[in-house]
């Protein structure tokens, strides 16, 4: 049966939580925005500016709104996309985190149907180390001694069973463990901190992958998306895992039928030498510079990569041209969020 084509995007939005009361409406007014240096009402008009850009279907928005005992992810974002007159205006979260910061899916209810779909059994206490659900713990030999750490995220992975006009995925929202050394108060405590953060980044996404190998087998179509805090070559301490948790969840030392793909990844895999791509820029203030970074992926399973080729676009303000010659467009990406989103345009995709 044909299907449709489909354009998903994975966007992380910083401090999108500080933009809204607790009633889930944004806060539409000139006081300083948790982003430094803007206003609330400049950070929202520029996030409305990138979102009606984006035009997707759906959005899996990294750092969304809070949800809690006063607060809804589901209220603010429909309330934000309904100011901006979103066609994607229906919002799901999964399992809430810790944190002020949750994983959500913004999407069309006239092109999607969407559920939350945990896959995985509860694991113990004590962890479990084949694949457990999301929203309890993995278990894990991080510092090979023997004896297995007990591995959670602080944001659960969102999955998603979708389907479309002739089309079924399965979609993974992922925002995996920062390897900043945060805390750290001198150059041994930051390399300390440093190697045990990359230990759990690395950790879960071991465990993301022993979930995207059962889809896999099982002949689903996947998609994971979201901000992996990792990239291929990114920093000193992977010389010490042999590998990357990107390289770790796109399978590279895998059979070709159990790999997923990205093509800015592989990029920066090939080409450690060369010019990589990028989704996030951040200032450093003590190097007074700016340190652009490739965090943000969409990766897909071999049997969406046929029969239409998929089209990925990173909307960088610098590094993609039709964006850097629309200047408004530029402006609200650069207001809106340290990072830009990453599209993936599908073609008919058949069941």
């Amino acid at each position: 049966m044909p299907g449709q084509n489909l354009r998903l995007a994975t966007y992380n939005v910083e401090w999108f939580n500080a933009l809204f009361d607790d009633a889930g409406h944004p806060l539409n007014d000139t006081r300083p925005a948790a982003r430094y240096g803007l206003t609330r009402d400049r950070q929202l008009a520029a996030l409305r500016a990138v979102f009606t850009a984006l035009d997707a279907d759906g959005i899996m928005v990294i750092e969304a709104p809070d949800t809690g005992s006063k607060r809804s992810t589901t209220h603010a974002l429909e309330r934000f996309a309904a100011s901006a007159g979103l066609r994607a205006r229906r919002a799901i979260i999964g399992y809430p985190s810790d944190t002020e910061q949750e994983i959500a899916f913004l999407y069309d209810p006239d092109r999607l149907t969407v559920r939350h779909d945990p896959q995985g059994a509860p694991a113990p206490r004590h962890g479990a180390s084949d694949a457990p659900r999301f929203d309890t713990s993995f278990r894990y030999d991080l510092d090979a001694d023997g004896i297995g750490e007990v591995i959670r995220f602080s944001k659960p992975p969102l999955e998603l069973d979708v389907t479309h006009a002739g089309g079924h995925l399965r979609l993974i929202g992922v925002h995996a463990k920062s390897k900043a050394p945060h805390g750290a108060i001198d150059s041994t405590e930051i390399t300390r901190l440093s190697i045990e953060n990359r230990r759990k980044q690395l950790a879960q996404c071991l465990w993301l992958r022993q979930r995207v190998t059962a889809h896999l087998q099982a002949g689903d179509k996947v998609i994971v998306m979201g901000d992996l805090n990792d990239g291929p070559g990114l920093d000193e301490f992977e010389k010490l895992f042999g590998h990357s948790g990107v390289e770790v969840v796109l399978g590279t030392d895998g059979p070709r039928d159990l790999r997923l793909y990205d093509p800015h990844a592989h990029m920066a895999i090939t080409q450690r030498l060369g010019v990589a791509p990028s989704t996030a820029r951040f200032f450093i203030a003590p190097q007074n510079r700016w340190l652009d970074a490739l965090l943000d992926f969409i990766m897909i399973s071999p049997n969406l990569c046929t029969p239409t080729p998929p089209r990925w676009r990173i909307w960088h303000p610098h590094d993609d041209p039709a964006i850097a010659a629309n200047r408004t467009l530029q402006s609200a990406l650069l207001d809106a969020s340290d990072h830009f989103p990453v599209t993936l345009d599908l073609g008919p995709v058949e069941t």
